[in-house]
């Protein structure tokens, strides 16, 4: 039988080799832990955030609607830039056409009134001028009141007659064009409308096919629509005021090219060619 003695020397070694256990069973399970993941840095997250707003950045712009457009879409835009470029067209030239007027008629104050005679100042006036064009009606019906039927016709009748007629040429020249620039201020709304109506059409078509109202059905044909009401306006809105812009601008040169004839039609009368 063991002594007492030895009996409580053995506890403290026993104790001793239960915390060592535990100890090495701790680390043991401590190292077979997986390490715990990084967190991710700020810009690895900002990345596909900027990624995913360049992917949505618009999908139902003017390239959009060409692209997903049907026919009838894309030739009403068709139809609406080139009524826009025609539009602009008549705007320009018509400018154009009315400043070579009015220096015709700067010209014509400077030298035509100050020539020995009707002939020599018709010659100072400039080619294919306006009032070149009445003054030569004017010379010619009073060099040549002649015929049967003419002779009839008094000679200050006559001259009044192809002074008039040579003016009204001038004027009917002035007026090309602005009866397109009327079409197109009056008809572009409505060809926008018509635009807004088909995609609409698509709209309510997108809903009944799917049988929900989500916006990304009905997104696109909506913006469609609205784009197209836009480009109608963008369209119809210079025609109108450019439209208004050359009738008064017309007017005044008109004004110039009649005093002009009817100084004309007194001096042919006085008997000066």
């Amino acid at each position: 039988m063991p002594s007492t003695k030895n009996k409580f020397l053995s506890w403290p070694r026993l104790l001793s080799a239960g915390l060592l256990t535990l100890a090495l069973h701790a680390g043991a399970q401590t190292a077979s832990a997986p390490a715990p993941a990084p967190a991710p840095s700020p810009a690895a997250t900002a990345a596909p955030a900027a990624t995913t707003q360049q992917a949505v950045e618009n999908p139902y712009g003017l390239a959009a609607i060409w692209e997903q457009g049907d026919l009838v879409a894309r030739g009403t835009l068709v139809l609406m830039l080139l009524m826009s470029m025609g539009s602009w067209y008549v705007i320009f030239t018509k400018l154009a056409e009315q400043q070579r007027l009015m220096k015709s008629a700067q010209a014509a104050a400077k030298s035509f009134w100050n020539a020995d005679s009707v002939q020599a100042g018709t010659q100072t006036l400039q080619e294919r001028s306006a009032f070149r064009f009445v003054a030569e009606a004017g010379l010619k019906a009073s060099e040549h009141h002649e015929g049967k039927l003419t002779e009839q016709i008094d000679r200050h009748t006559w001259i009044s007659m192809s002074i008039q007629r040579a003016i009204d040429n001038v004027a009917s020249r002035l007026q090309d064009g602005l009866a397109f620039l009327a079409t197109v201020g009056s008809t572009a709304p409505f060809v926008g409308l018509f635009g807004t109506v088909w995609g609409i059409y698509h709209a309510l078509t997108a809903i009944g096919i799917s049988g929900q109202a989500s916006i990304d059905r009905v997104a696109g044909p909506v913006g469609e629509a609205l784009i197209m009401t836009a480009i109608g306006l963008a369209v119809a809105v210079p025609a109108v005021m450019g439209y208004n812009w050359l009738i008064r601008r017309n007017k005044a040169a008109m004004e110039q090219v009649r005093s002009f004839g009817s100084d004309l039609h007194s001096v042919l009368l006085a008997g000066k060619r």
